[in-house]
């Protein structure tokens, strides 16, 4: 009898990945994007405006400060806008030139790539990494791991430690740090958060990519023929091999790819680009930059990986403009000018007038009627204000509140007792309508509507 065939294996871990160094255009062109999203997270909670933090989610007092705006939970449709017009940017740039979020802008890549310059500082280029971590355990190797490791932890607790101060005033958090004095709730985020980064960034890397992200999968349904991806040019490539340096590959019936393998080593994923478009791709355009640069040793012309369309690679047209670019890019200018023009015109007072219900109206003395409110007034700017309240709409209407002046600090919010009466003779419908102005020290006022009862009955 046949011996048994060995069993399949239904299982394989994926091999690490040891991403070549490479220079070139789009090479410099990510690493400008990570230094300047870098210096974006660690600057900012270090930037003051108005004499405060000027990125600040205060959540214990709810007040969001967004250089010199406040926001409020009230005004959480703003939230709910700008996390549209993200979806939308992330489809509008993912349907018109691929996954340029992932390649050059996405948190992970971002992430990753400091860790890998903080590796290869240590460990050295690829060769070396990849012998240092197949040989025995030396002095040595010992020394630079730990020195390694030693990197990724200490900047990943200043990661934690900084995404903790968007939340705590930076001034309150690193005076609490350095007395060893930190909060239950800081310290827990900004352990998980150093935790979290030091993982991923560390370890999964790649794995984020192909495995956890849901873009990955389902960022392919928003490509089409005149999408901009990177892509190998098979017809020109294949079929690849070596040859003698100065030897026409059209005579030895080759291609003009080399078979180097390059574009696998710099590939941060380590896929191989020549297979056609892969969802673990994540356009970073390190095989472009490797193989122009055996293209320009060999001598011949650049391009054999590059961005381009799958309607050009056929020879075809590329049509920029198609509906969906138009749809998209529709959607996203009058979402931006909406968001915009609301937070432009946004008033930072927030008035609220509401009637007693147990008591519709009164008479007072000398043919006075009464009605009895709760006046509600929130200060959405970023100082103190003291506020009056007026009324207009009756002759000789009156308003008097529970202090008549009163002041809040940013984002506070006074309920004030009120009372407005208006002359008997000065009614002539059951239902007046009068119009409250609440105005601040700054000159920065709100109207409200007033419903106004009277004795009077409607005919």
């Amino acid at each position: 009898m046949p011996e048994p065939a060995a069993a399949e294996a239904f299982y394989a871990s994926r091999p690490k990945a040891y991403p070549r160094e490479i220079d070139g255009r789009f090479q410099r062109l990510r690493k400008l994007a990570v230094l300047a999203l870098l210096g974006l997270f660690y600057g900012l909670p270090w930037l003051s405006w108005d004499g405060r933090q000027a990125v600040l989610f205060d959540l214990p007092a709810r007040q969001f400060h967004v250089f010199g705006l406040l926001f409020l939970p009230q005004d959480f449709f703003f939230l709910t806008l700008l996390l549209i017009c993200a979806a939308l940017t992330l489809f509008f740039f993912t349907a018109m030139a691929g996954r340029l979020w992932c390649g050059y802008a996405c948190p992970q890549t971002v992430w990753t790539e400091t860790f890998l310059w903080m590796e290869r500082w240590v460990e050295g280029d690829r060769a070396r990494r990849m012998k240092l971590d197949k040989g025995p355990w030396t002095t040595e190797k010992v020394l630079r791991k730990t020195a390694k490791h030693t990197l990724w932890i200490a900047f990943s607790l200043f990661t934690g430690f900084t995404f903790v101060s968007f939340f705590t005033p930076r001034t309150e958090l690193w005076q609490e740090l350095t007395q060893f004095n930190l909060g239950g709730w800081e310290l827990f985020w900004g352990l998980f958060y150093g935790f979290a980064t030091y993982g991923n960034a560390g370890f999964l890397r790649e794995n984020v990519c192909i495995y956890m992200c849901p873009y990955a999968r389902f960022q392919s349904a928003m490509f089409d023929k005149d999408t901009l991806i990177i892509t190998y040019d098979e017809k020109r490539g294949e079929p690849r091999g070596g040859r003698p340096r100065g030897v026409d590959p059209r005579q030895r019936g080759l291609g003009d790819c080399v078979d180097c393998t390059l574009c696998v080593q710099v590939c941060p994923t380590g896929i191989d680009i020549r297979d056609g478009l892969q969802y673990e791709c994540i356009g970073c355009a390190a095989c472009i930059d490797a193989c122009d640069s055996v293209m320009d040793r060999v001598g011949y012309p650049r391009g054999l990986i590059r961005y381009a369309t799958e309607a050009a690679i056929e020879g075809g047209k590329t049509h920029v403009l198609r509906p969906r670019i138009v749809i998209y890019g529709l959607l996203l200018t009058a979402l931006l000018v909406g968001l915009g023009t609301a937070v432009a015109l946004r008033t930072p007072l927030n008035v609220d007038l509401i009637a007693d219900r147990g008591r519709l109206y009164r008479e007072v003395g000398d043919d006075q009627i009464e009605n009895v409110y709760t006046l509600k007034v929130v200060n959405k700017s970023a100082v103190s204000q003291r506020y009056r309240a007026a009324i207009a709409g009756l002759p000789g209407a009156v308003i008097e509140t529970d202090p008549p002046e009163f002041e809040l600090p940013p984002g506070g919010v006074a309920v004030v007792p009120t009372r407005i009466r208006v002359p008997e003779d000065a009614i002539h419908r059951r239902v007046s309508t009068l119009t409250l102005t609440v105005t601040g020290a700054s000159g920065v006022s709100a109207q409200h509507e007033v419903r106004f009862l009277g004795p009077v009955e409607d005919d």
